[in-house]
């Protein structure tokens, strides 16, 4: 009998999930695997980023409506859910920056987020962890601080010496980093759209791209095909109604467009106690072999 397989991705707030792998998660949903995401915030300092949702009871009510939203996204990924329960830190801003709030997940210690992602590993079993890079993808303080926690987790989870009041130990095979929006990617669409005499949102962007800055494509190590659940992404997003404005230029590349140009959601390797061959297309590549050998 095959085992199922299964993956987790930690993510900082509740969107992150739906705008970072999901099409690959959907994937492997479909393929009969089991995908947790886990939320290691619940988005109460995200501010309202769709017109049609800025209202002040909305407002008001942020942290339910979050929650709804994030279950609304996991049912349509079909994935299951967990929430952390630490505090959204905020995107400080100004010069300087002003100091983050009292108790937020980016100034918890590490000796209390640490644990509580290790229990959750250990109930759940992953056999692959996806996460974020050391410079969180973006330079959001709680996704650095994602990337802070799942890191020593990933070990942590299967030493029987780490935290043995938290369930029997339980080592992931795989640990990766999600890439989403390189230069590549964009530059791809950005030429799709022009060729088909549609107008492109990313001219400005790319015309204002520091060339010396290093494309995170150079890094990436693994392409997952799942242009078939490129719809299932977008509805997952969509989900996230105060965060997401459907107008917005998220969407303004057709999907077939997309699964023509560039079908696949990237990563990179970043831990493996298992043998694969880069680069590759399958997270769980190497460890199929392993767990049903």
């Amino acid at each position: 009998m095959v085992e199922k397989l299964r993956l987790m991705a930690v993510h900082a707030h509740p969107d992150d999930e739906s705008s970072k792998g999901a099409a690959t998660m959907a994937r492997y949903v479909a393929e009969g695997h089991e995908v947790m995401v886990v939320t290691c915030t619940g988005g109460e300092a995200g501010s309202i980023l769709n017109p049609a949702m800025d209202r002040p009871e909305v407002l008001e009510n942020m942290t339910e409506i979050r929650r709804q939203e994030m279950a609304e996204a996991a049912k349509i990924l079909g994935i299951q859910h967990r929430w952390l329960g630490f505090v959204d830190s905020g995107l400080p801003e100004g010069d300087p920056k002003p100091p983050l709030p009292e108790g937020c997940f980016a100034l918890v210690p590490l000796e209390e987020s640490v644990p509580a992602l290790v229990q959750v590993i250990r109930e759940f079993r992953p056999h692959v962890i996806v996460t974020y890079d050391e410079n969180g993808g973006y330079p959001h303080p709680d996704h650095i601080r994602t990337h802070e926690i799942s890191i020593p987790a990933f070990d942590d989870a299967g030493d029987p010496e780490k935290y043995p009041e938290l369930g029997e130990p339980w080592q992931p095979l795989k640990l990766y980093y999600s890439h989403g929006f390189s230069r590549a990617k964009l530059t791809a669409f950005h030429e799709a759209l022009e060729a088909r005499g549609i107008e492109s949102p990313y001219a400005e962007w790319l015309a204002n791209w520091d060339p010396s800055r290093p494309d995170v494509i150079d890094r990436v190590t693994t392409r997952v095909e799942c242009a078939d659940y490129f719809h299932l992404r977008d509805e997952a997003l969509k989900a996230h109604a105060t965060q997401i404005d459907p107008d917005s230029r998220w969407f303004i590349v057709p999907l077939d467009v997309q699964r023509e140009v560039w079908p696949t959601e990237e990563y990179e390797l970043a831990r493996s106690l298992v043998d694969s061959t880069l680069p590759e297309d399958d997270l769980f590549a190497g460890v199929r072999e392993k767990v049903n050998a």
